[in-house]
């Protein structure tokens, strides 16, 4: 798991021990990015944060701050020392609470939401309709949801209009995006 480009390329990235963080393969990810390439500023948030790679990955090519959040302290911990590796710490906030906790208390505009939670669960679906009720989304801002293909998801979230599914291998990701843009 590395960086892919920009200020931190190449630099290989820690992943949490253990099996409870998937972290999202580099080929997804260089699709992921390619996609949303030209939409890349200002605020991102990292809801499930795990090792932080996407939301690393978004800094290193020109978002402006991240904020990163796991309820996991292990997940944390590899989360600091890899914005250490790629010397981006300074343009994030990193957070060691529940992304239900934080969401309830969020003052911040985000410009990128990713939301790549452990698949058994159901924290993208509850994820998503909490972000849709309360005022985080940025103008143009994009909510990028990972989940595992043939997992059906809503798409009847009140200010959001589902934009795209994207399929790659046994990954699908599909973009959100506030129903005042354009799509």
């Amino acid at each position: 798991m590395r960086v892919i480009t920009g200020t931190a390329r190449g630099t290989n990235l820690k992943a949490p021990d253990g099996l409870a963080t998937r972290p999202t393969a580099d080929r997804v990810k260089e699709a992921l990015f390619n996609i949303i390439q030209f939409e890349i500023a200002g605020e991102v948030l990292d809801l499930f944060a795990g090792s932080g790679q996407l939301g690393i990955e978004a800094l290193s090519r020109g978002a402006a701050h991240a904020v990163f959040i796991d309820e996991r302290s292990d997940a944390i911990a590899v989360v600091r020392e890899n914005l250490r590796r790629t010397h981006l710490e300074g343009k994030a906030e990193v957070i060691c609470t529940d992304y239900l906790s934080y969401l309830s208390r969020c003052r911040k505009r985000f410009r990128l939401i990713f939301l790549d939670p452990p698949y058994a669960e159901k924290y993208l679906e509850n994820a998503i309709k909490r972000i849709s009720e309360i005022d985080i989304l940025a103008e143009g801002a994009i909510i990028i949801a990972e989940r595992p293909l043939g997992k059906s998801i809503n798409d009847d979230f009140p200010g959001l209009v589902r934009s795209k599914d994207y399929n790659y291998g046994k990954t699908t990701i599909t973009l959100f995006r506030r129903a005042e843009d354009k799509l």
